[in-house]
């Protein structure tokens, strides 16, 4: 059994994720759905070049997975404090929640991109490099495995 499966009183336990990690030229992909570990999302990152190509490229990969519920990275000095990134992260959060209406929650994600930089060192996946393609995605499957371990702290497991 794996660590990252949802108590069956969770009601996130049937649905489908998205993780997305954002970033000012690409937003990371993952998705993790029942029986699987989070993962990064075949579509890996989305190139962050335009509000619309954003949405349409989230409104394809959210009708092929069948996305129940978004979570998105927000970005905090390891004090806790907020950057200019934060507020970038959160004006990203409040656009997503415009356009889609999907449940949106928000995931802490310090550290996040040096975790999947030393995964991916650590990994024959990656050939025991940072692949700066891949990077996004792995962020985005960090985050979505803290938000889930989070959920289950939460739920007393």
């Amino acid at each position: 059994m794996s660590e990252f499966n949802l108590p069956t009183t969770d009601e996130l336990n049937l649905k489908n994720i998205l993780a997305l990690d954002f970033g000012e030229k690409f937003i990371g992909v993952a998705s993790f759905c029942v029986n699987r570990d989070p993962f990064p999302s075949p579509f890996g990152r989305i190139a962050n070049t335009s509000k619309e190509a954003v949405i349409r490229e989230l409104n394809k990969i959210i009708d092929d997975e069948i996305i129940d519920l978004i979570v998105i990275g927000v970005p905090h000095l390891i004090d806790g404090k907020k950057t200019s990134t934060t507020a970038k992260a959160e004006g990203f959060i409040q656009f997503i929640k415009e356009h889609f209406s999907l449940p949106i929650e928000e995931q802490d994600e310090t550290l996040s991109t040096f975790e999947a930089e030393s995964r991916m060192k650590n990994s024959p996946r990656y050939n025991f490099k940072v692949d700066l393609k891949q990077i996004d995605a792995v962020a985005a499957t960090v985050i979505l495995e803290d938000f889930i371990r989070r959920r289950k702290r939460q739920s007393g497991l």
